[in-house]
């Protein structure tokens, strides 16, 4: 074989003029990755197709045996823990790789002899889907609750990546230096190099293209904000006064729910035009000390949407609170507050209410309604503890709430080491007399969502697809759900005295046989329903890297980002 033609894995050809000593220097092969991707978005969300080509060149002939391409996302955090103890001191890390798609088929386009020529490019395709959520064996560690477990194998948003946030014209998503997650397209060409303590795999070259990815969120139930050890305050109660020392002109009290999601598009980071907008209601109450006291006049609504970012150096069990924060040193928080919007209130008028009559504490009250601080009519807030049973006034506030596009907005997002979740601030200026201007705040829970593309489609069934079940069978599923609902008897069983027999069963029963019979057999539900018919579930498929995830036993690869990570989706692992 000639020079020319030997594969440079084991020598550079000879170079005349060129000392031996510096021609491996000189003449070293190259093996050149470049990864180039089809689609020009910014941001991939959920079933968004990313697809490219990774364009091979070597400067040399040069034999490999393996080329790789993976969608690969990972996550990492770090904690400088500084304690009067030297021993709990230092730097604790923490490193996931929650996600890792092979695609596979590459070996269709390799060159002839596993060898690729000098100054020529061999092009590799791929193509991978964003999944809507992660495989059950990313999340084993133990958890204090199913729902837990659940929000942990949701994809979450690429968050913190510096690479993203500091280049010119990008936004902050105010994520801080001690957590950040990543995704990324990553290929690698490596070969068998056999030694005296047996084979291992040599890489020739690699390629990591980084991608933005913000999965769709759905809206979230609204958080059971309650009790005396929550973070959250919905409800606040202050004493009003006439002036500086004089006497009381009544109670004010202001309460709120959870207002709507903020729910974003998939592009709104780095759309100028698109506003993300949500209402928050907050109703008031006055309860006057005299029957000729009126309410205080209302200056501004001060609105404030808080950020808040918790990290761990160890996999979390439940979700992440400020309290728990604070007592664990393997966690860590991060706050930023951003004004949204000062509103006037002043030309807020009063509603006047007569005289309430007690409520019947043993009335059945509707599920609907079980936020303790509301009243069943009209959502008017329950008296004060000074009220005395007369004359009272109600307003009702609307307040706009609309996302600044100075920042970047990620989901609200929970995973095994990472978490944002958003808390809305809202201070109530009141006009008072004798230098007295008082005021009241209320922190409530918020979350950011983001809507799917629509252009997207279940890969298991293409756009302009029949539908997978007739009309008839989805009305005839609609009723189904309605005889869910109904109400049960719950009347005693009556028994004939004459007879120990139980008694037959109903005509319509009777005409089945023995079908009927375990029909009427059938189980109640704990909530007295009877127990809803099985339904046909449409499993939703995430698209994977051209139609499996591949795995190799005992063949590690480099994590994306430098890390090492080997096989299929890693566990957590501590540093």
């Amino acid at each position: 074989m000639s020079p020319a033609t030997t594969p440079t894995g084991e020598g550079p050809p000879n170079a005349p003029g060129v000392p031996a000593r510096l021609r491996h220097l000189v003449q070293a092969p190259r093996v050149d990755i470049s990864i180039k991707l089809a689609s020009r978005k910014q941001v991939f969300t959920t079933l968004d197709k990313i697809e490219g080509v990774a364009s091979v060149t070597a400067t040399a002939d040069t034999y490999f045996d393996d080329v790789e391409i993976e969608f690969v996302g990972t996550a990492r955090t770090f904690l400088e823990r500084l304690t009067t103890a030297a021993a709990a001191s230092g730097r604790s890390e923490a490193f996931h790789q929650f996600l890792k798609l092979t695609q596979p088929g590459l070996e269709d386009h390799y060159p002839e002899a596993n060898i690729l020529k000098a100054g020529q490019t061999y092009d590799f395709p791929f193509v991978f889907g964003v999944p809507q959520q992660l495989l059950p064996r990313i999340c084993q560690h133990k958890v204090q609750s199913p729902s837990v477990r659940d929000a942990h194998l949701q994809l979450p948003p690429t968050f913190g990546d510096k690479d993203f946030t500091d280049q010119p014209g990008e936004l902050n998503d105010m994520a801080p230096d001690m957590a950040s997650v990543r995704y990324g397209v990553f290929a690698k060409v490596s070969k068998v190099k056999s030694t005296d303590e047996g084979a291992s795999r040599v890489s020739l070259a690699s390629r990591a293209k980084k991608l933005r990815i913000s999965p769709a969120v759905d809206e979230e139930p609204p958080l059971d904000a309650g009790g005396k050890d929550s973070e959250y305050v919905m409800r606040k109660e202050k004493m009003m006064r006439k002036g500086m020392l004089k006497g009381k002109l009544g109670t004010l009290v202001m309460e709120a729910s959870q207002p709507p999601s903020l729910r974003m598009k998939p592009n709104s980071n780095h759309d100028s035009e698109s506003r993300t907008t949500t209402m928050a209601t907050v109703m008031l109450r006055f309860d006057p000390a005299d029957e000729n006291a009126q309410p205080p006049r209302l200056n501004c609504m001060n609105s404030k949407l808080k950020a808040v970012t918790f990290f761990a150096s160890s996999a979390r069990q439940s979700f992440p609170t400020k309290n728990a924060s604070s007592l664990d040193l393997s966690q860590g928080i991060h706050t930023e507050q951003l004004q949204l919007s000062s509103r006037c209130m002043a030309n807020v008028e009063w509603t006047k209410h007569q005289a309430e009559k007690p409520a019947d504490t043993n009335a059945r009250r509707d599920s609907a309604t079980s936020f303790s601080g509301v009243g069943v009519d009209n959502n008017i807030p329950q008296p004060s503890e000074h009220y005395k049973g007369k004359t009272y006034y109600t307003a009702r506030l609307l307040v706009p709430l609309t996302l600044p596009n100075t920042k970047a907005f990620v989901p609200t997002f929970h995973s095994c080491l990472v978490s944002r979740q958003y808390a809305l601030k809202l201070d109530l200026s009141v006009s008072g007399t004798g230098g007295i201007a008082p005021s009241l705040d209320l922190k409530l829970p918020i979350q950011i969502s983001q809507a799917g593309r629509q252009d997207n489609h279940s890969p298991e069934r293409p756009a302009g697809a029949p539908p997978a079940i007739s009309p008839e069978e989805e009305a005839a599923e609609s009723e189904s759900i309605y005889d869910f609902f109904e109400p049960r008897s719950m009347s005693p069983p009556s028994f004939s005295s004459s007879s120990s027999a139980p008694p037959p069963p109903p005509a319509a029963f009777s005409q089945e046989g023995q079908q009927g019979q375990q029909q009427q057999q059938q189980p109640r539900s704990h909530s007295g329903s009877r127990t809803p018919p099985e339904r046909r579930t449409r499993s939703r498929v995430p698209v994977l890297g051209g139609g499996g995830e591949k795995r190799r036993r005992g063949r590690g690869s480099p994590g994306l980002f430098g890390a090492s990570a080997g096989g299929a989706a890693s566990s957590l692992l501590l540093a």
